[in-house]
């Protein structure tokens, strides 16, 4: 299926109309398009390659949010390539095991020919190592890595991607700039290497935190093809969300922390995150799994990022202003005004600057996806933004965690929780505490220090 059948099917939404008013009240429309999206997802789960990646992506998009309920369908069947895409067979995860580790295998005491996942790139089994300790194989399907480097070398699909999403947000964008990045950051999910390498810099970071668990990379059982680390154990997605609140929001601070502090501390940023990631355990604590694709912020970058977003949450317009001019968001000469302005960045920082602790609903995403793709005026202020290729992930990490919140329908008081990761005030929360206090013991760098890196 070509990925041009996403913008027709996006065009189609015109049709849409007609044929409910033809159908009437029967659902005949309705079952139409969930026979339909069912088609669709089970040709990305075959299809290995950008193809797949590009639905998982999709997937995140509510399409509740946008006031396009006829292709809710589609997202949620979109949604099973997450952590549901058919797996390998048992025979053919062994060849690739002994083709990857040779002797090495032996290192193996357990090996279980059930996967635990699998996903766009490969799958996951449960494995015991014969020093006893208890570990997840990342095997990559046989093929997948040629199969997206041919992807990603047809211009003309990524380009047809790009477009489609860059026409749903209506900002100014240099689609070659922004193909290189996101060709590289899709290319780096292939590379096992690169991603050990990744595991081991958040692993680092991390080193000792009170409630954010990163596994390690076992070496000695892995490769080009096949990751091996440590077991991370915890509920999936589905089980979190049923689990009392208290705990509920415990784990939405623990991953607003994780996603937003790890550039406030370093110049990392996981730039995938949805729940299939995470593993949520009883004592609030949460293991975060895949590193395939992370982007690494130069420092004037990263804090001129933080500066402006501080800058947003203090309603300082001519600031925000000048730093996205500095970030290559705006021109020197735009005709943006602070009025405009004002209305999207205090629709975009809405959970911060609302009276305090706020909840988050579905409306926080369609909040956020009104903020970023929803253009239904040329006036709008995204018609006049430009998007720097390094900050192509950021409205992705911003609509994943509010979809995330959502779904644990979590409370927080996200004013103090940003005020004290920024270094401007004490925490007033126990994760708060127990974060400010590992950041001391490790001498970290703060948000708004200027990191010792290029």
């Amino acid at each position: 299926m070509p990925l041009a059948g996403f913008a027709a099917r996006a065009a189609g939404g015109r049709l849409v109309a007609g044929l409910r008013e033809k159908a009437g009240s029967d659902g005949a429309v309705e079952r139409f398009h969930e026979r339909t999206a069912a088609r669709y997802a089970e040709r990305l789960g075959h299809s290995r390659g950008v193809l797949m990646k590009a639905g998982q992506i999709l997937s995140m998009v509510d399409a509740r949010a946008m006031g396009t309920g006829e292709f809710w369908p589609y997202q949620k069947a979109l949604a099973r390539l997450q952590a549901d895409a058919p797996p390998m067979h048992p025979d053919l995860v062994r060849e690739v095991l002994d083709d990857e580790l040779g002797s090495a295998v032996d290192n193996f005491a357990q090996f279980s020919d059930e996967p635990m996942a699998a996903a766009s790139v490969g799958q996951v089994h449960r494995a015991v190592l014969d020093d006893g300790r208890d570990v997840v194989v990342k095997i990559q399907y046989p093929g997948v890595a040629q199969a997206i480097r041919d992807d990603l070398a047809n211009t003309e699909l990524v380009a047809t991607f790009l477009r489609f999403v860059v026409a749903a947000s209506g900002m100014k964008v240099d689609i070659r700039s922004l193909a290189r990045e996101a060709t590289a950051r899709i290319a780096e999910e292939v590379d096992y290497r690169h991603e050990a390498a990744m595991i081991d810099a958040f692993g680092d970071l991390y080193r000792g935190h009170p409630f954010i668990h990163i596994p390690q990379v076992i070496p000695e059982v892995s490769g080009d093809r096949v990751l091996t680390m440590t077991y991370l154990d915890g509920m999936d997605w589905a089980a979190a969300q049923v689990a009392d609140q208290d705990l509920k929001n415990t784990w939405a601070e623990v991953i607003t922390r994780f996603i937003n502090g790890s550039y406030r501390h370093a110049n990392l940023v996981q730039s995938d995150p949805h729940p299939g990631n995470y593993r949520f355990n009883p004592d609030g604590t949460v293991g975060f799994l895949d590193f395939g694709c992370v982007t690494i912020f130069p420092e004037r970058q990263r804090w001129l990022w933080v500066s402006f977003m501080r800058a947003a949450y203090e309603q300082r317009m001519h600031d925000c202003r000048e730093l996205m001019t500095e970030l290559g968001f705006i021109a020197a000469d735009s005709s943006l005004s602070a009025d405009d302005l004002q209305h999207w960045i205090s629709d975009l920082t809405y959970e911060v600057t609302a009276p305090q602790p706020v909840t988050y609903t579905t409306e926080a995403t369609g909040r956020v996806v009104r903020g970023f793709f929803d253009i239904r005026d040329s006036d709008h202020p995204l018609t006049k933004v430009n998007l720097p290729p390094k900050f192509a992930f950021t409205s992705r990490i911003t609509l994943a965690f509010a979809s995330i919140a959502g779904g644990l329908q979590a409370t927080l008081d996200m004013q103090a929780i940003n005020d004290d990761m920024d270094g401007l005030a004490e925490p007033v929360t126990e994760l708060g505490k127990q974060h400010h206090a590992w950041v001391r013991e490790r001498g970290l760098p703060g948000a708004l220090d200027h990191h010792d890196c290029p």
